[in-house]
């Protein structure tokens, strides 16, 4: 492995586990057991890591979206799901800073890649209607709605659990389809058991139960 290689890669341990603003250049080299000189040749500025690590990062995207299938269907949703996730994992660092997120470097980007991703969704509704395992559209203005729900429940679902205090090792996958699944036809529903099993299916989540008699006194 090359140093730079190694300087990229160190930098984002430490840019997840401490934040981006929080480290510099000199506590990477450090933690390379490097000279901060040495490790300036390879990068000038702290931006020029930022730079090679988001670079690799779209690379990564790219070639992951390029094997999926080019139809929007079910299978392609639940590929777009868990590539989002995987990479919140990775790149935490960015997901999880405001300040990253609207860094010249990243924006326009991620700016295309959530219009893209919004877009995606959209046709992944329209493919379902059309092949039947969708309703149409109960009251004008739902399905775009619920394709914009669908990124955010990507791409804010680590900060929610870091708001919340709840890290959990799922994702919020069955929260998606859990916002799909009322507008499922019959036809639909079976072909998402046969996708992903009845099991599945039936541990979405726990039954919504709410004792009123804890907010209602007469």
């Amino acid at each position: 492995m090359s140093l730079r290689t190694k300087i990229i890669e160190e930098a984002l341990l430490l840019f997840n586990e401490k934040g981006y603003g929080a480290v510099n250049l000199s506590e990477v080299a450090k933690s390379l057991s490097i000279t901060r000189g040495n490790l300036t040749y390879h990068f000038s500025s702290k931006d020029d890591i930022l730079s090679a690590i988001v670079e690799g990062m779209w690379s990564k995207i790219e070639a992951e979206r390029a094997k999926s299938r080019q139809f929007p269907s079910f299978e392609n949703l639940h590929n777009e799901v868990q590539l989002y996730y995987r990479f919140q994992k990775e790149y935490s660092f960015i997901f999880l800073d405001i300040h990253v997120l609207r860094h010249p470097i990243v924006e326009k980007q991620f700016r295309e890649m959530t219009a893209q991703s919004i877009a995606d969704n959209k046709a992944t509704i329209a493919f379902s209607i059309n092949a039947g395992n969708m309703r149409p559209e109960p009251i004008p203005g739902i399905y775009n709605h619920l394709a914009f729900a669908v990124w955010m429940l990507l791409f804010f679902w680590l900060e929610q659990q870091v708001i919340r205090g709840e890290k959990t090792e799922e994702d919020g996958e069955k929260l998606i389809w859990s916002l799909l699944l009322p507008y499922f036809t019959e036809k639909g529903v079976q072909s998402f058991k046969s996708f992903f099993g009845k099991d599945y299916y039936e541990s979405l989540g726990k039954p919504f139960e709410v004792d009123l008699s804890r907010f209602i006194n007469f």
